[in-house]
């Protein structure tokens, strides 16, 4: 660690999270020591904090308080996890209809916050102080497993317009001061992209931080540009918001040469899960607690994937309990070698709209229909969208490699996946613009994955 790191990270950032009356250097801390815990050890922390929270919340949160009176739901009596199955699943349809009873009635000062909704439903919710300082101690230690801190030269490629709203002038110090530079990620042209890459080798970054998919794009235009990536000193490329695609990481580690640390959570969640050098991504279970619900919201053990749903023990404020998130996982009960004692989420397979409907009521991960597109010679970009059981579109960017017998193998392929009844069209487009939030997504489904045996998408 430099000497300007330190300085960084044990001075200047805890006065600016004091400032903030923000306690996350306590909360640092006691996760540091938290994580070599035995899992047993760990567990029994996050009931007593579940139970904790349950109770505070059943006494000050007006929607709650009625919840677990009509459902004679005692949170003192909670020993586990487990004992959430009592409790219906919170959704974001849920948090608008009850608005302010979803505030805590003796709440402190709270921020607003919106999500993107790139699933199609956007969401307004609120994040107190206690939240915040969680989940910026839980990233905090995470970094710090890849020997990365506060203050170490960071470029973070960004899509939100919370961070690319207006800079004023508090914050470019601050920024400037932790040497953090912050490049958007809505516009990826071949000019936009080169001033990135003179921006990475002029500040020589110890980490990038931002989506897999903006990455691999700039990875893609180093390679093409013969631009030598790998000798800046760069430790490690941490990507989240979006699923880390098997060749976007090997793409991302060849062409930096450095690792790729996934992470996953969300703004509306929270810092849920990040990978460590033994490449496991182990969860924040000391605050935050997840299960792995099917399409009926009964819980599944581990090894069986199903929506990911989260209790977020530090929003008492404005609580998130049982929150679906939309995305589809899959826990695991092994053990990780880096001896941490913190479960692992062992995949994330993506959105439940990242998942595609054949004719026969089939439901398939998107990827089965991005590796046809992929690898074919001449495809530039691409976007895979379902518009209805018996019609999807490719659209696609080409160059002149792209041949007429590509369209075919792909109606060939798409046929053969999906059923010989659907409709394939295949679009051409100058370009396939990011979602408002920056992120890009490869496939997009309108169909949902229930459907019913006689082929007709449930409503």
């Amino acid at each position: 660690m430099s000497l300007y790191t330190a300085i960084c990270s044990n001075v200047i950032f805890p006065l600016h999270e004091r400032l903030k009356h923000h306690d996350t250097l306590r909360r640092l801390r006691e996760l540091e020591q938290s994580q070599w815990w035995p899992a047993e050890r760990i567990r029994a922390m996050q009931a007593e904090r579940l139970r904790n929270f349950l109770c505070d919340i059943g006494r000050h949160v007006p929607y709650y308080r009625e919840l677990f009176a009509a459902r004679g739901f005692d949170p003192a009596s909670v020993r586990d996890a487990a004992d959430l199955a009592a409790l219906p699943a919170l959704t974001k349809s849920i948090i608008r209809a009850q608005g302010d009873a979803m505030k805590a009635v003796d709440a402190g000062p709270m921020s607003r916050y919106n999500t993107g909704g790139s699933s199609g439903e956007p969401l307004i919710f609120y994040i107190g102080k206690a939240r915040k300082s969680h989940d910026v101690a839980a990233k905090w230690r995470a970094t710090r497993w890849w020997s990365v801190d506060i203050g170490d030269p960071e470029i973070v490629l960004w899509g939100s317009p919370i961070e690319l709203g207006a800079q004023d002038r508090v914050k470019a110090v601050r920024d400037r001061l932790l040497r953090t530079w912050l490049l958007p990620a809505f516009e990826m042209s071949d000019a936009k992209v080169d001033g990135f890459l003179e921006r990475i080798i002029g500040l020589r970054p110890r980490h990038l931080f931002g989506y897999p998919s903006a990455f691999a794009h700039i990875a893609a235009r180093a390679r093409a540009r013969k631009l030598r990536m790998d000798q800046l000193g760069i430790r490690v490329v941490f990507v989240t918001s979006e699923k880390l695609y098997d060749h976007q990481r090997k793409l991302i580690e060849e062409t930096f040469g450095c690792p790729v640390a996934n992470g996953y959570g969300g703004r509306d969640a929270g810092f849920l899960a990040h990978q460590c050098p033994h490449g496991r991504m182990h969860l924040t279970a000391e605050d935050i607690v997840v299960e792995i619900l099917d399409a009926d919201g009964n819980p599944q053990p581990a090894g069986v994937a199903g929506e990911i749903t989260v209790t977020h023990c530090a929003t008492r404020d404005f609580p998130f309990l049982r929150y679906r998130t939309g995305d589809v996982g899959v826990l695991s009960d092994e053990k990780c070698p880096c001896g941490r004692g913190l479960p692992i989420l062992a995949d994330v397979q993506g959105r439940t709209t990242d998942f595609v409907v054949a004719q026969d009521g089939t439901v398939m991960h998107g990827l089965a229909l991005i590796y046809t597109v992929r690898d074919l010679p001449g495809v530039e970009k691409f976007k895979i969208i379902q518009h209805a059981l018996d019609h999807t579109e490719v659209q696609l960017v080409t160059g002149p490699a792209f041949a007429v017998e590509s369209e075919e193998r792909i109606r060939r392929d798409y046929a053969a996946r999906l059923g010989a009844g659907v409709k394939i069209t295949l679009t051409r487009v100058a370009d396939i613009a990011p979602e408002r939030s920056g992120k890009f997504r490869y496939v997009v489904s309108k169909v949902s994955p229930s459907v019913a045996a006689d082929g007709q998408a449930a409503t």
